[in-house]
């Protein structure tokens, strides 16, 4: 009876190879990242803002948000080879060595620095590197294998976006990008913790204390609804901040009022399918928040 071949790193295609450095990167978060990146460009500049700039800002931001996923499996290699969502992973499977996975992380920082500062301005640079190291030292070294709070604080590293994009336009800092920075901070937890009840079992075997592996579902589900009810009257004081009309106010409390709806329905169904639900309606939320927030500005600046 043959064995099947099986695929050796060193005999990959120049495709796979690829493919594997990209999946360090995290795509699909550093997607979200960029979502709330340009609107905020928008929103600082009153307008659309220079297409270069835009460019060189969510290149550099997609840089070292890719830099901070990757050093974050660097890290987490050995809890993400017990969890069944994650054991697929490049330094899991093998297909890319530890230390070629670091000194690729590390490029990429150093990349998005240099590209920020040269093509953007300097605090965009700062900010965007700050963020990383909080990602890297704050949460996924030290909080995440031992505080329930970890995905909590953690998460100021996935806000940061908003404040690079605008430094990017202003060169400076304000009050509407702080409270930008507010919302997708509280919108963070319900956003994760939905997803970790799924792999509730998956963080439990790694001994990683999310917020369901640690306390109940009924507790978790009441934090997931004090967040949510903070990020709502968040994005309302977001309106008279940032100086933005009756489209955004509208939307904000509709796509709020549906965001509150499910995270109820979660409490009183205690299920893995509402959790999804909510997880999948988060990304959907903050996408079509921020989408509105640009489409308002161009129609009361």
């Amino acid at each position: 009876m043959s064995v099947p071949a099986v695929a050796l790193p060193g005999r990959l295609t120049l495709v796979s190879r690829v493919s594997a450095y990209v999946a360090l990167t995290k795509p699909r978060i550093i997607e979200l990242l960029l979502i709330t990146t340009l609107p905020t460009m928008i929103l600082a500049k009153g307008g659309l803002p220079d297409v270069w700039l835009m460019v060189a800002t969510l290149l550099g931001g997609a840089l070292a948000a890719g830099g901070a996923n990757a050093i974050n499996m660097y890290v987490d290699r050995d809890i993400d080879k017990l969890m069944h969502r994650t054991r697929n992973r490049p330094l899991v499977t093998g297909v890319i060595a530890p230390g070629n996975a670091l000194a690729f992380a590390v490029t990429l920082e150093v990349v998005a620095f240099a590209e920020l500062w040269a093509w953007v301005n300097l605090l965009s640079a700062v900010l965007a590197v700050s963020a990383t190291l909080f990602y890297v030292f704050i949460y996924t070294l030290w909080l995440k294998r031992t505080s329930k709070q970890n995905i909590v604080i953690g998460g100021a590293a996935g806000a940061m976006p908003v404040l690079v994009g605008w430094a990017a336009v202003t060169d400076s800092l304000a009050w509407a990008p702080v409270v930008l920075f507010g919302v997708i901070f509280l919108w963070t937890p319900p956003h994760f913790w939905a997803l970790a009840f799924k792999y509730k079992d998956d963080y439990e075997a790694a001994s990683v204390p999310m917020m369901p592996v640690v306390a109940t579902f009924r507790r978790t589900a009441m934090e997931i609804m004090a967040y949510t009810l903070a990020m709502v009257a968040m994005t309302f004081v977001l309106a008279p901040v940032a100086h933005l009309g009756l489209l955004y106010v509208v939307a904000a409390g509709v796509l709020g009022a549906g965001f509150i709806a499910l995270a109820a329905r979660l409490w009183v169904q205690e299920t893995p399918k509402a959790s999804m639900q909510l997880f999948s309606y988060s990304i959907t939320y903050l996408t079509l928040l921020f989408v509105v927030m640009a489409v308002d500005v161009f129609i009361t600046h």
